[in-house]
């Protein structure tokens, strides 16, 4: 089932990385990725342009799959955009991506997962490392299993 997917990342530092799995994900449905002079006119336009750009983004998107690289996780937006999934009940998982090489064909160091947010609904709470399921780019093989990983994600939570 084609599903409405919003993608978080560090834009500056992994849009290379990134644009691997955008390659692979653009055949299976649509999917929003900005080039960069997009997202250089959003940023240029404040913090209420780049908060309304993501929560338009969100809109009907029944899944959140967050793209970690090295600096991922201390990135203010992409925290904001993991709270704003979650507190709209979207799917969320993590793909590292810290092994798919860059435009120099270097890859980089594993991220972290943790993003010193703590999460909590009814019952529930932890951490988004402890909450979300991860899977690696490369060695879970995204290329061929990254369509039941989001599938997997929204059943989880009803969608």
């Amino acid at each position: 089932m084609a599903r409405k997917v919003f993608f978080s990342f560090h834009f500056d530092r992994d849009a290379w990385r990134v644009g691997q799995v955008r390659n692979c994900v653009m055949t299976m449905q649509k999917s929003v990725f900005l080039d960069k002079a997009d997202w250089e006119s959003i940023k240029r336009s404040g913090d209420a342009a780049i908060q309304r750009w993501i929560n338009d983004q969100l809109n009907g998107a029944s899944v959140t799959v967050v793209l970690i690289g090295k600096e991922t996780s201390q990135r203010r937006w992409v925290k904001y955009e993991l709270i704003q999934s979650w507190e709209q009940n979207k799917g969320i998982l993590g793909i590292y991506i810290h092994n798919c090489k860059d435009r120099y064909s270097q890859t980089d160091q594993q991220g972290s997962s943790d993003f010193n947010i703590n999460f909590k609904k009814d019952n529930e709470s932890g951490t988004f490392s402890q909450r979300f399921r991860t899977y690696d780019w490369l060695y879970d093989n995204g290329r061929s299993n990254i369509e039941a990983w989001i599938e997997k994600a929204a059943i989880e939570v009803g969608r």
